[in-house]
C-alpha cells in the first residue's frame, strides 16, 4: 500500500505556501535519512544541483548521507518561476572506536589478483544501485526483514592504529545462521552475489526511483536477478560469509549511490 502523505506547510521564498509547490515533505530531517514528498502538478524538483526525478502524481525521494551538510536546499522550478525550500538536516553523533596495536598486515590493502576482483564487485554492486526505474514501492511503509539483537548500527567507525576504517553503512541484525530473511517492501531483484570479497553472500532489490536495499554476509539468497517480489517474501538466509565475524544480517539503504540508514525509514526496532 503507498504511503499517504498529508500537507506540510512551509514557507518558501518570494513568501509562496509550501501547498502551492511543495504538498508534502515527510521524513526525519537528519544525516543519513531518507525524505519523501509530493509536488504540485508541473513541479520540477532539484536537490540543490541534482535533478530528482518524480512520479506521474509528483511524488519523490530525495536522500542525505552520513556526513552531509547540515543545510540542504530543494529547487523547485514552474514555468520559468523558480523557488527554493531550505531543508536544516540535525547532525548525528556516531559510535567511533578507537584500536591500536592492530598487526599491520590486518589493515593492508589486499594482493594486486584480489583487488581486481573487489573492483569488479563493486562495479556490479554500483549499477544495481543506478537503478532508476517507475517502481513506486520506495512510497510504501517499510518493515523490519529481520528482528533480533541490533549488533551494529549506521554511521559507526573503527579507527586502527590512528588511519580511520570505513564507516559502517547498515544496520546489523545478529540471528542465527539459515533464518530466513524477508523483502522490506515491494521489489525488483536487480543483483544476487554468491560470494563477494567482502560481503559474501550479496542481494540488491530496487524498490523505485533510486532506492534500494541491500543484504548482505547471506548463507544463501532465494530468489534471482529480474524476479518481482512482495514485501514479507522470503529472500534470503542469515550468513557470516565475506568478511564477518559471526552471523548476522547486515541491511543496508539507498538512495543511488548515497549511502542511507535504514531506521531512518523503518523506525526502531521494537524492544533494542
Amino acid at each position: 500500500m503507498l504511503r499517504i502523505v498529508v500537507g506540510l506547510l512551509v514557507l518558501l521564498s518570494g513568501n509562496v505556501m509550501a501547498s502551492d509547490w511543495l504538498l508534502s515533505l515527510e521524513g526525519e530531517r537528519t544525516q543519513g535519512a531518507l525524505l519523501r514528498g509530493q509536488v504540485a502538478s508541473g513541479v520540477t524538483v532539484k536537490l540543490g544541483d541534482r535533478a530528482v526525478r518524480t512520479t506521474p502524481e509528483g511524488f519523490f525521494a530525495v536522500g542525505f548521507g552520513r556526513d552531509d551538510a547540515l543545510e540542504q536546499v530543494l529547487v523547485l522550478e514552474r514555468q520559468g518561476e523558480v523557488q527554493q525550500v531550505p531543508v536544516t538536516l540535525s547532525k548525528r553523533e556516531y559510535d567511533i572506536q578507537r584500536v591500536d596495536g592492530v598487526p599491520k598486515r590486518t589493515v593492508e590493502p589486499p594482493p594486486e589478483a584480489v583487488l581486481k576482483r573487489i573492483r569488479r564487485e563493486v562495479a556490479e554492486i554500483k549499477t544495481a544501485r543506478n537503478t532508476d526505474s517507475p517502481l513506486l514501492a520506495f512510497l510504501s511503509d517499510f518493515q523490519w526483514p529481520l528482528t533480533g539483537r541490533i549488533s551494529g548500527v549506521y554511521g559507526s567507525q573503527r579507527v586502527y592504529n590512528g588511519k580511520p576504517g570505513r564507516p559502517h553503512f547498515g544496520v546489523d541484525v545478529a540471528r542465527p545462521t539459515g533464518t530466513v530473511v524477508v523483502a522490506p517492501a515491494d521489489a525488483v531483484v536487480t543483483l544476487v552475489q554468491d560470494d563477494n570479497y567482502y560481503s559474501g553472500g550479496t542481494l540488491i532489490m530496487d524498490h523505485g526511483y533510486g532506492v534500494s536495499s541491500t543484504m548482505i554476509h547471506l548463507s544463501e539468497v532465494l530468489v534471482e536477478k529480474g524476479q518481482t517480489v512482495k514485501q514479507g517474501d522470503p529472500v534470503a538466509k542469515v550468513g557470516a560469509s565475506g568478511r564477518a565475524t559471526g552471523p548476522h544480517l547486515d541491511w543496508r539503504l539507498n538512495w543511488f549511490e548515497v549511502k542511507l540508514d535504514p531506521v531512518t525509514v523503518v523506525g526502531e526496532m521494537e524492544g533494542n
